[in-house]
């Protein structure tokens, strides 16, 4: 850190984060664009009042990430139907840091949590659910840090509340799969939450949930942890590979997330070795229970 001396590959990402706010190095204009023809959903300036109960934290890769688009979607869509008060901050959301503190780069962390904590607290903003875990454990743990106190839940959390609380008509919601759920490093090891996910998958009717071998608390990494995700593996075989070889090898015909890193990593690596999705469909949780929601209405 003192020396500046980090992987070459991380200098794009660190810069798209310092000049764009996000990784990919996108506009930030385009955050908000994944919303699409959903109606209802409210994109409030960074200076705007916050009126919503809950603010959703869309996250880079929900907001630019082709298939994490569709989990925004589906996560909309959900709490929309439930009749949860949300709002989004669009272009006004900036990448929590988190890339870059994982990796050695304190400055560009402490540069966009900074910005992003001014912003929550001008605007008075209480509550955030948030899709991706690495946004999860630095809203909840890291910005306290910098001053940003809040309500953090991640969205498998929610989402199990809501079912709980019966805001989600689960009555017809059906997926007749055998389904494995990957865990994710930052829900599982770094902030114990290993039950919510399993228990909104668990939800559906005609599941048949089963594990890995390693899972729980000796789950495996997808491969794109620490910055990882912004970088190439050159040493042995892909982490990704390993693990997704894992999840094949419970004869699952579906692989549930609740990671956009992990959706990405494992997506890969599934397709990688030339399975279909027909065969074995990869996606966040929120995308198979809306998918069940969807089959028992109709």
């Amino acid at each position: 850190l003192m020396e500046s001396d980090f992987p070459s590959e991380l200098g794009a990402a660190y810069r798209s984060m310092e000049n764009s706010g996000n990784p990919w190095g996108l506009s930030q204009s385009e955050r908000a664009d994944w919303v699409g023809d959903l109606e209802g959903i409210e994109v409030l300036d960074g200076g705007d009042p916050f009126e919503a109960e809950y603010l959703y934290w869309v996250g880079c890769a929900g907001s630019f990430d082709d298939k994490n688009k569709k989990v925004s979607r589906a996560m909309a869509t959900l709490m929309q139907r439930a009749g949860v008060s949300f709002s989004i901050l669009g272009p006004a959301e900036m990448c929590t840091g988190d890339p870059a503190r994982r990796s050695g780069n304190e400055y560009i962390f402490q540069m966009l949590a900074m910005q992003n904590v001014e912003t929550l607290d001008g605007m008075g903003v209480k509550k955030i659910i948030t899709q991706c875990p690495h946004c999860f454990n630095t809203l909840a743990n890291e910005y306290p840090q910098i001053g940003g106190h809040y309500e953090v839940v991640h969205h498998s959390q929610f989402l199990e509340w809501l079912i709980a609380d019966g805001k989600l008509d689960m009555s017809d919601a059906r997926l007749d799969e055998r389904v494995v759920y990957h865990d994710s490093c930052y829900l599982g090891r770094h902030n114990d939450v290993y039950s919510a996910p399993r228990n909104v998958i668990g939800s559906l009717a005609g599941i048949d949930l089963v594990e890995a071998n390693r899972q729980g608390t000796k789950g495996m990494c997808c491969g794109a942890g620490g910055g990882r995700m912004f970088m190439e593996e050159h040493i042995g075989k892909n982490i990704n590979v390993e693990r997704s070889q894992e999840l094949l090898a419970t004869g699952a015909t579906r692989i549930a997330t609740a990671c956009p890193f992990c959706f990405i990593m494992i997506d890969d690596g599934v397709k990688g070795e030339g399975v279909d999705e027909s065969d074995v469909k990869v996606g966040d949780i929120a995308l198979h229970l809306l998918e069940a929601l969807d089959a028992g209405s109709e």
